[in-house]
């Protein structure tokens, strides 16, 4: 449990130090627009509540998927294979650039160990 605690404290810590780049904020807030865009695509299309419409939002960027919700109509099929491929690539790029922040913090804390 320790173990849980000191990886969401590293993360918390380089989230907050990766904020002062400026494109990471961008990545952030494209992220979070993809989703909301997402999200209301696929309740007004689609019918979903916004939570399920959330949540196929992220399990579709994030490439995990399960398949439990699929879209029924063919316009709410096209904006997925846009929306994957768009999401996707702007995920990667965050996540990228937040593992580059992790190494960076982790780098700058042992600097100052030494």
């Amino acid at each position: 449990m320790p173990t849980l605690f000191i990886t969401l404290y590293r993360l918390i810590k380089a989230v907050y130090s990766c904020f002062g780049d400026r494109e990471f904020r961008a990545l952030g807030v494209a992220t979070l627009t993809l989703l909301a865009c997402g999200t209301l695509f696929y309740h007004n299309i689609e019918g979903w509540r916004l939570p399920d419409a959330l949540y196929f939002c992220v399990m579709t960027i994030t490439t995990i998927g399960y398949g439990d919700m699929v879209p029924t109509g063919d316009l709410s099929r096209m904006f997925t294979v846009v929306y994957a491929f768009v999401g996707i690539g702007v995920f990667v790029a965050l996540a990228a650039k937040l593992a580059t922040g992790v190494v960076q913090s982790d780098h700058r804390n042992s600097d100052t160990e030494q």
